[in-house]
């Protein structure tokens, strides 16, 4: 049994409930919400109201990682994630800040300006010097799989067992995060839906997202907007989310311990009444 975590004096009790990662991109890119909340003015209201509407957790991203996205020069990065994270800060003390890089850099500045997670799609694996940051700070940290780079992911991916492919990267993942000296409950495993998939992986990696949690670890599911969605109902990504919180409801039921969405307050909603029908009496 995982020991619960606490952040900002919020428990997080891995494996009791779902928690809520809302997403702020501060990017003029991303694939779904790129450019709405690029100004801090922007970004900061929009904090506001995904915390108004149960985000557990707000995930501040500066460069779009979505496929064929270009990389983004690291003091650009900073420019654009730095003064929001200082300003939710400032605003609201108390709300759990991921950052959401793969850069060294810009995970430390981040972390001293008071973001408490890393959200790192490369697993640590593109900046040599991440998991130096790793231990010096001792942050939570979300370790995602990712086949290959935003540039090239979706460049005809192929696995031979995509379930036990990924459960083995992410558990040698995750051993490096604890030699990096994190407990278990710190490091969080997210098999990456959309990043190096074909649409078929997509659904099995969804369909049995339970055993990642036999690893022993917190597990993170997102979904949100994705493109396997807009291939089952063939709507644009803003047109997505009914579909996300239809995954995110069978997420709840997986026992996933935290889904990273764009619509908080519709998979708010979808939690309480998923988490309403399966407690005990």
């Amino acid at each position: 049994m995982l020991r619960s975590l606490s952040i900002r004096g919020k428990i997080f009790e891995w494996g009791r409930r779902t928690y809520l990662m809302g997403i702020l991109n501060v990017t003029p890119d991303s694939f779904s919400d790129g450019g709405q909340f690029y100004q801090k003015e922007a970004a900061l209201r929009q904090a506001e109201r995904l915390i108004k509407e149960g985000a557990d957790i707000l995930d501040i991203g500066g460069e779009s990682t979505r496929p064929f996205a270009k990389p983004v020069p690291e003091e650009e990065e900073l420019r654009r994630v730095i003064p929001v994270i200082e300003a939710i800060r400032r605003e609201f003390p108390e709300i759990p800040i991921s950052v959401d890089t793969y850069k060294a850099r810009v995970a430390e500045e981040a972390l001293l300006v008071g973001a408490d997670i890393v959200n790192d799609v490369s697993a640590l694996r593109f900046d040599p010097g991440m998991p130096e940051v790793i231990r010096k700070y001792r942050p939570p940290v979300v370790l995602m799989h990712m086949k290959g780079t935003p540039q090239t992911m979706q460049m005809d991916p192929k696995y031979e067992d995509v379930l036990g492919e990924i459960k083995t990267f992410l558990k040698e993942r995750a051993q490096l995060a604890l030699s990096l000296g994190l407990a278990p409950e710190k490091v969080i495993l997210d098999p990456g839906i959309g990043f190096g998939k074909r649409f078929e992986d997509n659904l099995r990696l969804i369909r049995e997202i339970s055993v990642f949690r036999e690893l022993g670890y917190p597990v993170l599911l997102g979904p949100s907007r994705k493109s396997f969605l807009g291939e089952i109902l063939g709507k644009e990504a803003r047109l997505r989310d009914a579909g996300t919180a239809a995954v995110v409801a069978y997420g709840v039921l997986q026992k996933v311990d935290i889904v990273r969405v764009h619509n908080v307050e519709m998979c708010k909603d979808v939690i309480r009444v998923i988490e309403a029908l399966i407690r005990e009496p």
